[in-house]
């Protein structure tokens, strides 16, 4: 196997891993540790650590080695910020081309949301959330757009499990998607983007309202990571 490709997928397991939380903020990532568990030598290792590092995901220290990158509070609202902008733009865009097969998309997504929150399957539920609103960014046309995005998700990707705090129950988040869709539905792209600011404003107020402590708590303690291994690749 190439060592280009190795890397790509050593790099890609170490992100899922980040993604999915089971490498929390503050997380050492030993080279060796991280060599002997997927099975590879170090250097795969380092480049797909200095990959992560330039996405935001890793910190390099020197002569420390890497860690999982947390966001402070202020950081973390500045993201939910430029993604609101973002997607708002999107959702504009992409209500003057939607045609049928979005919409009755966009509504699965919902449907199937409905499905994951009453079932308490929250991983899933985020999946479909996620996939809900990339919807409209690739919809949208824009790549330089769909490019800015994926670095603002990427930053925040992580704490999608302990955002749950911000958006506590779901029943309302599922019913501001439905009204979404509705205006989507009409051709409404003020009003799309109206809902759609109102749903993203919702976890960012709460947000607002934590303490330097309590976010610390909820979005940056470093739990023990779930067992990785090789088998991921």
């Amino acid at each position: 196997m190439e060592r280009r490709t190795l890397t790509e997928q050593v790099l890609e397991a170490l992100r899922k891993a980040i993604l999915e939380d089971r490498y929390p903020p503050g997380t050492e990532l030993q080279e060796v540790a991280l060599a002997d568990s997927y099975g590879v030598s170090r250097g795969p290792i380092r480049e797909a650590l200095n990959r992560l590092s330039a996405e935001g995901l890793v910190t390099i220290r020197p002569r420390r080695g890497a860690v999982v990158t947390g966001l402070s509070k202020q950081e973390f609202l500045e993201a939910y910020q430029v993604r609101e902008a973002l997607e708002v733009l999107a959702v504009k865009l992409t209500v003057e081309r939607a045609d049928d097969e979005l919409v009755a998309q966009l509504e699965q997504y919902v449907s199937d949301m409905d499905e994951a929150a009453a079932a308490d399957d929250i991983d899933s539920f985020f999946d479909l959330n996620s996939s809900f609103h990339k919807e409209f960014i690739e919809a949208s046309g824009n790549r330089r757009l769909q490019e800015v995005h994926a670095q603002v998700i990427g930053t925040m990707g992580r704490y999608r499990r302990r955002s749950l705090v911000l958006r506590g129950d779901l029943r309302p988040s599922i019913e501001e998607h439905r009204q979404i869709v509705e205006a989507v539905r009409k051709g409404d792209p003020d009003e799309a983007a109206e809902l759609l600011a109102h749903h993203i404003s919702v976890p960012q107020k709460r947000l607002l309202e934590l303490t330097e402590a309590e976010f610390a708590k909820d979005f940056n303690s470093a739990e023990v990571p779930f067992a990785t291994t090789a088998k991921e690749l």
